[in-house]
């Protein structure tokens, strides 16, 4: 309800004599849309504060005043309440800085129903009316909020319907092939007089190449990396404004959505369907379809391999550090053995030149990880959070054992039983431990970076200590060397010590003196005549004969101690 009755009927003082009328401080709202044929009955801003004000000083008898503040919206729609004015007069109507708010017409407020009637409720809350000074009520009496709420169904209607007729209308003319606006594709530019595309050659000699190179290479992440190291991006061009949008480096998204651009057939989509566009064709018809078979073949190829199955401890856990992006988990078979690791998504996009980091090999990581959140459940400094926070989660009660205060000597028991029991957790529950510690793993192409939760370890106390309400400690993050080398073909991970991580105990052996080791088998071979000559040997072993040769030489250049009964195979 209002603060006004807006009766004209004054209270009567003492004297018998009428007394000044109630003052109704009255906010003025405008609003103005872009949208064209909506609001063409009264489309000023300027006449509706004037028609507004009018309406306020015939009523000044009745003690209404203008407040000051404007509320003007200029270019903003009645369906959205996303305005600046308007967030203003709902926090100035919060604040009671006016007793009654004036529009025009109701759906200069809003066109939406549902909209209109939270800020009803708000009005109401705050005792404020609502009058449309062309619609002759207030929302002060039942009929008026009955009147209301007709007009702005019918506005919503209204609007609704306008909606309907644009889209109608946006639909005919893809249907007749033409361009309704936006960012025009690579290869084309916009005739802004004639509203086409037209073909830039410069551009279109580009499109032609990527079309052409995916079929030599079959591989999009490949072309994007050609693209890059020859200096081309993505399309330029200038808003109507006159905004200049610089182009960006490729990635392989950039590439498929040019080879599935249908524009290049010289076709306008819409909801699905194709349509022949006005415009002129880049791309004849059978490369388009050659280009597509490639596409299904390769997207076929890999749905056939189930990644999504993969184990992955360090899902949504690890990260490469220098791109600042997620390292998704994968796989590759060769030679009938199926080889797990994580890759950076970022370098995955973009091109593996980009990241020192690329791919690393999923035991090892997941190792080295695993290594660390042990020495972080062995540690002096864990250990005794761990007990002081044991302590404290427990309700002593004297005359009750099961209550009884849990020792530092339990505690360090509990969590060495934990420990050596990891071996014997199934993966999944291991990745649980890891994910319930763990908060982030970061990986530089030198070092990891593990960050744990700042409930993790408390919750993990909490599992062994059997006390679940401990509370969290201090955030924990440890820093971890390593380097990487390729070794059977393989890129492994190295501690400092000369270790891996996947064998702590046994340092993986010298790839040089493998390889040298490997030429005094083939040696021993060739003299005791299993082999007649090189080709024989290279054939038997499945290598080039090149390189057997080069790996005879370095055995003869640089001999190293080597026992003559290795076990090592041919």
């Amino acid at each position: 309800m209002g603060r006004g009755n807006g009766n004209g009927k004054g209270n009567n003082g003492g004297n018998g004599g009428p007394s000044k009328p109630t003052t109704i401080r009255c906010a003025i709202y405008t609003r103005k849309s872009t949208e064209e044929g909506l609001d063409q009955e009264f489309n000023s801003l300027d006449a509706q504060r004037e028609s507004c004000e009018s309406y306020i000083a015939s009523q000044r008898h009745e003690g209404w005043r203008e407040m000051p503040d404007r509320y003007d919206d200029g270019g903003f729609s009645g369906g959205t309440m996303e305005r600046p004015a308007l967030r203003r007069l709902l926090d100035d109507a919060q604040a009671g800085r006016f007793d009654m708010v004036v529009v025009y017409k109701v759906d200069r407020l809003s066109r939406s129903l549902l909209d209109f009637s939270r800020m009803i409720e708000l009005f109401d809350n705050q005792g404020i009316s609502f009058v449309s000074v062309t619609q002759s009520f207030n929302t002060n009496t039942s009929m008026g909020k009955l009147t209301l709420n007709l007009l702005l169904s019918f506005a919503q209607f209204e609007r609704e319907i306008a909606s309907e007729r644009i889209r109608d209308k946006v639909a005919a003319m893809k249907r007749r092939g033409m361009y309704l606006g936006g960012v025009p594709p690579l290869g084309y530019d916009v005739d802004r007089d004639a509203k086409k595309l037209v073909v830039s050659e410069t551009e279109a000699r580009l499109v032609r190449r990527i079309f052409k190179r995916y079929l030599a290479l079959g591989s999009a992440t490949e072309l994007a990396r050609e693209l890059n190291r020859d200096g081309h991006t993505t399309k330029e061009w200038v808003t109507k404004s006159g905004r200049e949008i610089p182009g960006k480096p490729w990635n392989k998204s950039q590439v498929y959505r040019v080879l599935n651009n249908v524009h290049y057939l010289g076709d306008i989509p819409h909801k699905g369907e194709v349509y022949p566009g006005e415009h002129i064709a880049i791309i004849p018809r059978a490369t388009w379809d050659a280009v597509k078979k490639m596409l299904a073949s390769n997207t076929q190829s890999g749905a056939s391999n189930p990644r999504t199955k993969t184990p992955a401890m360090l899902k949504g856990i690890l990260k490469c550090g220098h791109c600042d992006t997620s390292m998704g988990a994968t796989f590759a078979r060769k030679n009938g053995k199926t080889y797990r690791y994580y890759l950076c998504l970022q370098a995955r996009k973009s091109g593996y030149d980009a990241c020192p980091v690329r791919t690393l090999p999923a035991g090892d990581i997941e190792a080295l990880v695993v290594q660390q959140v042990r020495r972080v459940l062995q540690a002096p400094e864990i250990v005794g959070r761990v007990c002081r926070v044991a302590r404290e989660a427990v309700d002593i009660d004297p005359t009750d054992e099961a209550t009884a205060p849990i020792t530092d000597a339990e505690v360090i028991d509990r969590l060495r039983d934990f420990e050596a029991l990891w071996d014997e957790l199934y993966p999944g529950e291991q990745a649980r431990i890891v994910g319930l510690v763990v908060r982030e793993a970061v990986v530089w192409d030198d070092h990891l970076e593990i960050t744990f939760h700042d409930r993790g370890i408390a919750s993990l106390a909490g599992e062994v200590t059997g006390s679940p309400d401990i509370s969290p400690g201090e955030t924990l993050t440890l820093s971890t060397p390593f380097s990487t080398r390729q070794y059977g073909g393989r890129k492994q991970i190295i501690l400092p010590d000369g270790t891996s991580p996947v064998f702590p105990d046994n340092p993986p052996p010298d790839p040089r003196a493998v390889a040298i080791a490997r030429a005094h088998a083939w040696m021993e071979a060739m003299e005791g005549g299993k082999f007649q000559s090189l080709t024989q040997l290279a054939q038997a072993v499945g290598v080039d004969e090149g390189y057997v040769r080069r790996q005879l030489l370095d055995m003869w250049e640089h001999p190293i101690p080597w026992q003559p009964h290795s076990p090592l195979p041919l």
